[in-house]
């Protein structure tokens, strides 16, 4: 909240608090005025036995009804002024967490973007070279680093949309599946590298999908 919208919240509840104090000690003074005229009223209609009592019932409520009402105006602004200053309470307390969440937030998305460059197939295939010409064992050694990536990301769930988890991990399935698919085709590591890179050079990287996706879930909280 700003330093004017806090000012103003302010000022309305120092005019509230003054209107407030004013009319409960209005209906104060006026039920305590109204109790000693009705007092005085019996007293001395017991000692003339004249008015009936219906019309001291009226005669005492004429007096009773002004208290009635200055009580009802100071319980309906009394009212207002607690609703409207919880909801302002609420607001504020609003503001104040997203204001506090939205780093942790924005490095969630960060790391994200991260994870999905480094298990892009084309630049996790020059970072991992193979150790031999085993086509499995080298499937083995791009499949630990894709998991071990994905591990070491997986507390960032806590902070993205629902919907944007799941973009980034059908993205990481999809890349699984396709070096296992290309693997089988595949008679050496080499070959599979060379395999892996013309099929993506021929279809969509599934890691430029989600990336896509995670920028505009950023740009939505901005």
């Amino acid at each position: 909240m700003n330093r004017f919208y806090g000012n103003n919240i302010s000022e309305l509840t120092l005019i509230y608090t003054d209107s407030i104090r004013y009319l409960s000690a209005k209906f104060y003074k006026t039920c305590i005025l109204a109790a000693f005229i009705i007092l005085y009223k019996i007293q001395k209609n017991n000692f003339t036995n004249s008015i009936p009592m219906e019309d001291k019932i009226i005669e005492g409520l004429a007096y009773a009804l002004p208290a009635l009402v200055t009580g009802g105006v100071a319980y309906y602004i009394l009212t207002a002024f607690i609703k409207q200053d919880n909801n302002e309470r609420k607001f504020e307390a609003l503001v104040t967490k997203k204001k506090e969440s939205l780093p942790i937030k924005l490095q969630a998305y960060e790391r994200m973007l991260l994870f999905c460059e480094r298990i892009n197939p084309i630049k996790l295939l020059v970072r991992v070279n193979p150790i031999g010409d085993d086509v499995n064992g080298y499937l083995r050694l791009l499949t630990a680093n894709i998991e071990q990536e994905y591990e070491h990301n997986l507390v960032q769930q806590l902070y993205i949309s629902d919907e944007s988890w799941k973009s980034v991990l059908a993205t990481k399935l999809a890349i699984i599946a396709k070096l296992r698919k290309v693997a089988e085709t595949s008679e050496t590591s080499a070959q599979l590298r060379e395999n892996v890179l013309l099929d993506y050079t021929k279809e969509e990287n599934p890691t430029d999908v989600a990336v896509g996706y995670l920028k505009q879930e950023v740009k939505k909280l901005l």
